[in-house]
């Protein structure tokens, strides 16, 4: 959530920023900056009027005392009056408080000034691409036809079971995705964060506060009878850690790392697009989560974004990476990098990680601050990242590495799986 004061100082700035976003937000702003000069002038004269019935009481307790009572009464009704106006003020004050807080959460966070501009994921700018495309025969099969050949994920049993997108990994799958699971968390935890394995649902304040409410509430799973939400991501329970929160400065940098499976009701198209791995509606994911000092966030943006490439990189998977557009942002990201693996059956790029920086944004709806040197407290900055998700790191690993004898797993993974070749 932005900051009334970042909009009341720099209004035409914040409605440029988020035209990048694609969003024309001049009414907004003007709407929340004349609630909230309302809201204080509401709030002045509530003060104002509490504070005349308080001496009016202690007025009142005085002429009782001193037998005046008659002048007592009329004091007593003057006091009457002012209740019934404070309860007024009261009442209109929660009005436009909650007028107000509408109108914060529905507006979006503003890019950083890097961020380039454009439409859609068309527009995304390509910073770096690395890795040979691997060569395969001509009848190469695409992952979900190795998936049957080598019986280790079984789409069907998943829809007879729960529906399309939850399928069933089995034998030699099942062992693959456990061993990419350790592989990512050694990994993170060799990099000095923290694990943490985390519930797998969450409340609304929870979702409010990382800002998948109310702005996502269509694509989570909702377990109606307790109003809780499965989770979409790690980084919505460990992110809440600290909501509400003082921490202080030496407690920061905090990295934290969890593994869990993510919950995404998000609806796609039919076809290759969505078929097999490439789209789940449960899938396991590896998460960094980190909470730093606004002045050190976007070179921790960087160092999550190095990381993330050393875990590509040691998998030999081809990848690149983009920085997303305006258009391409989520609605709490300042900044977003995705990395991309190349399906070589497929002949495509698939989405594997984004790591963002979302600044204050999440902090100000989560109250996670900070207490500086000279005891002021500041709002933290918070960036997560996925390192990584699997599914379609497992449908790159079977398309790219296929030959006549079976699926060849990457030297960093043996040690984790206990075989070479998937047969």
């Amino acid at each position: 959530m932005l900051q009334i004061p970042i909009l009341r100082e720099n209004r035409q700035a914040v409605i440029d920023a988020l035209k990048i976003k694609n969003v024309e937000a001049t009414l907004s702003v003007d709407q929340i900056i004349a609630l909230d000069n309302q809201r204080k002038v509401l709030k002045r004269k509530l003060d104002e009027t509490l504070a005349e019935a308080n001496k009016l009481a202690k007025e009142i307790g005085i002429l009782f005392k001193s037998g005046k009572t008659e002048e007592a009464a009329n004091r007593k009704e003057a006091s009457a009056g002012l209740k019934q106006a404070g309860k007024s003020l009261e009442e209109e004050l929660q009005q436009v408080t909650e007028q107000l807080d509408r109108l914060l959460i529905e507006l979006p966070n503003i890019p950083h000034p890097s961020v380039p501009a454009g439409k859609s994921d068309q527009d995304n700018l390509k910073i770096h691409e690395e890795g040979q495309f691997p060569e395969l025969p001509d009848d190469a099969l695409p992952h979900w036809e190795l998936a049957t050949k080598y019986e280790i994920i079984d789409f069907d049993l998943g829809a007879k079971v729960t529906g399309a997108g939850f399928p069933f990994y089995r034998g030699k799958g099942a062992r693959l995705q456990r061993a990419l699971i350790n592989f990512f968390l050694d990994k993170a935890i060799a990099a000095g964060y923290l694990e943490y394995q985390p519930p797998l649902l969450i409340n609304e304040a929870s979702g409010y506060g990382t800002g998948q409410l109310p702005d996502k509430e269509g694509q989570m799973y909702l377990a109606g009878l307790d109003n809780l939400f499965l989770i979409p991501t790690a980084e919505v329970p460990i992110t809440n850690i600290y909501r509400d929160v003082i921490l202080n400065l030496e407690d920061l940098p905090i990295k934290n790392v969890a593994y869990s499976n993510c919950f995404r009701r998000e609806a796609g198209s039919y076809g290759k697009e969505v078929r097999g791995l490439n789209r789940l509606h449960q899938f396991d994911k590896v998460e960094i989560v980190q909470i730093r000092h606004p002045e050190e966030s976007y070179q921790a943006l960087e160092e999550m974004k190095a990381y993330v490439a050393s875990l590509v990189r040691a998998l030999k998977l081809p990848f690149r990476i983009v920085k997303l557009c305006g258009g391409d942002l989520s609605f709490t990201s300042a900044m977003t990098y995705d990395f991309e693996v190349y399906s070589a059956a497929q002949k495509r790029w698939l989405e594997v990680s984004s790591v963002s920086n979302f600044e204050a944004f999440q902090a100000n709806r989560m109250k996670l601050r900070f207490r500086e040197g000279d005891g002021k407290t500041r709002l933290a900055h918070t960036l997560n990242g996925s390192a990584l998700a699997l599914p379609r790191i497992v449908a790159a690993l079977l398309e790219n590495n296929q030959t006549p004898q079976g699926i060849k797993i990457p030297e960093a993974l043996i040690p984790y799986t206990g075989f070479e070749l998937l047969t």
